[in-house]
C-alpha cells in the first residue's frame, strides 16, 4: 500500500491538529509518509491555494483546525466539488457545546496559544515575585512592575504572590529603622510603589502569635509597642519621601488590598496592568 499522506489545515500553529492526528494514526498499522502542516491560514487566497495543490491527490486526507466562519464553508464547498476527503478536528467538539449552551463560538483563531501565554506568563510572574521576596535581590526593582514597602506582618509577601497570578511581576521590601531601602527604590517612579501600613494595635497581636509559633519570648523587642510605633514612624517617612500611594492593611483582607492595587495601576498603566 503506497504511503499515506495527511493534510493538515491550521489557523494557528497546527499543534492541536498534529497531536490529534498522530493518536488516530496509533491506532493503525499503516505507513504513513507525511503530514503535510499548512498554518497560519487565515485568508481565503491563502487556503485556495493550498486546496488546489492538495486536489491533485488522489487520496488526500486533509484534517482541518479552522474558527472563522467564512474559511470553513469555502473548505467545505471545495472539498465537496473536488472529492476531498475532509476531517473537522474542533467541529464535533464546538458543535456539542453550542447546541448545550446555545453559545456561538469566538471563531479566534490561535486561541489555546494565546491562553498558553498567559499561563506560563503567570508562571514567570510568581518565580520572578519569589525570587526577590523580602528585598533578596535590589537589582529586581527595575525588573518589577510593581513594588511594595511596609514594616514586618503588613501583608507583604502574601499580596506579592496574590497580584503575581495576575500576571504582575512584584517585588517586596521590608522597612526597618536600622537600614534605609536600596537606592533602586528612587531611580523608578513612584506610581510603580505601594506602601503598606497597618495599626499598632494590629502589629502587636500579629507579631505576638508569630513569636509563639517560633517558640520565642512574645516580651521581645520585635512585638513591643514603642518599636513597633518607631518601625512605623520611619516607614512613613520614606513613603513621604518617595511619594507613593499607602495603604492601610489593618482592616482588609489580601484581595480586598490587592484589588486597590489592581485599580490603582490599571490607572497608571493600562497595557501593563490588563489583569484578569
Amino acid at each position: 500500500m503506497k504511503p499515506l499522506t495527511i493534510y493538515l489545515i491550521s489557523d494557528s500553529i497546527g499543534e492541536t491538529g498534529e497531536q490529534v492526528i498522530h493518536s488516530i494514526l496509533s491506532q493503525y498499522s499503516i505507513e504513513v509518509g507525511e503530514i503535510k502542516k499548512f498554518t497560519h491560514v487565515l485568508t481565503k487566497q491563502m487556503l485556495e491555494a493550498i486546496l488546489v495543490n492538495i486536489s491533485e491527490d488522489e487520496k488526500a486526507v486533509v484534517f482541518y483546525t479552522l474558527v472563522q466562519k467564512e474559511l470553513k464553508q469555502y473548505l467545505t464547498a471545495f472539498s465537496e466539488n473536488n472529492k476531498l476527503l475532509l476531517v473537522d478536528i474542533l467541529g464535533d467538539g464546538m458543535s456539542a457545546i453550542q447546541k448545550i449552551t446555545s453559545l456561538e463560538p469566538m471563531g479566534e483563531p490561535g486561541i489555546i496559544r494565546k491562553m498558553d501565554k498567559k499561563y506560563f506568563s503567570r508562571i514567570e510572574a510568581i518565580e520572578f515575585s519569589v525570587r526577590y521576596d523580602d528585598g533578596k535581590d535590589p537589582r529586581g526593582i527595575l525588573k518589577a512592575d510593581l513594588v511594595l514597602l511596609g514594616v514586618s506582618r503588613t501583608s507583604k509577601t502574601p499580596l506579592s504572590i496574590y497580584l503575581a497570578n495576575k500576571n504582575i511581576r512584584v517585588l517586596n521590601i521590608p522597612l526597618f529603622p536600622e537600614s534605609d531601602p536600596p537606592k533602586e527604590i528612587y531611580q523608578i517612579s513612584s506610581t510603580k510603589i505601594i506602601g503598606l501600613t497597618n495599626s499598632p494595635e494590629k502589629l502587636n497581636s500579629i507579631r505576638r502569635e508569630r513569636l509563639k509559633t517560633l517558640g520565642l519570648p512574645q516580651n521581645a523587642s520585635y512585638a513591643d509597642t514603642n518599636r513597633i510605633l518607631e518601625e512605623l514612624d520611619h516607614a512613613d517617612r520614606i513613603m513621604k519621601k518617595i511619594g507613593c500611594l499607602v495603604i492601610d492593611v489593618s482592616n482588609n483582607a489580601i484581595e480586598e488590598t490587592a484589588n486597590l492595587i489592581i485599580e490603582y495601576m490599571k490607572k497608571i498603566d493600562k497595557k501593563v496592568f490588563n489583569v484578569d
